[in-house]
């Protein structure tokens, strides 16, 4: 599905190719992959030993090593700057797709919806560069 700057998503299914096409490289998924596990251990950990100091570790560890693999390996803005709770809910279903052996269905969605949306640009004469930002917040 092609989304143009500033258009809004209507469902979550609508947002999930989007969501995935901002991950079209493999290592920025499996950075998040490492990312959410290592900050799940973390906090699993904090828990475990009672050191509720760590706790607030596990997002920094997640969202900090996600967020490295959009600024430095995909050369974007993360989703969840737009779309906070879609963007958990994209990351949980994306994680549970690489656990089932999905990454390559991943990289096919990617390629698909980056491929839709060069194609809106042409379409809207836009710049291919203002088509593959991210979409604004939804209201």
């Amino acid at each position: 599905m092609g989304c143009a700057v500033g258009t809004e998503f209507t469902s979550f299914e609508e947002f999930f190719p989007y969501y995935v096409g901002e991950h079209s490289k493999a290592a920025t998924r499996w950075v998040h992959f490492a990312g959410t596990h290592l900050g799940a251990a973390v906090g699993v950990t904090a828990v475990a030993r009672r050191r509720w100091g760590l706790i607030g570790a596990f997002p920094v560890i997640s969202y900090g090593m996600a967020w490295f693999s959009h600024f430095v390996i995909e050369g974007n803005r993360p989703a969840t700057f737009g779309h906070p709770l879609w963007s958990l809910r994209g990351d949980m279903r994306m994680l549970a797709t690489m656990w089932r052996g999905g990454d390559a269905e991943l990289g096919r969605i990617a390629a698909e919806n980056k491929a839709e949306r060069l194609r809106r640009a042409a379409v809207l004469q836009e710049s291919p560069e203002e088509t593959l930002e991210p979409v604004a917040a939804l209201p």
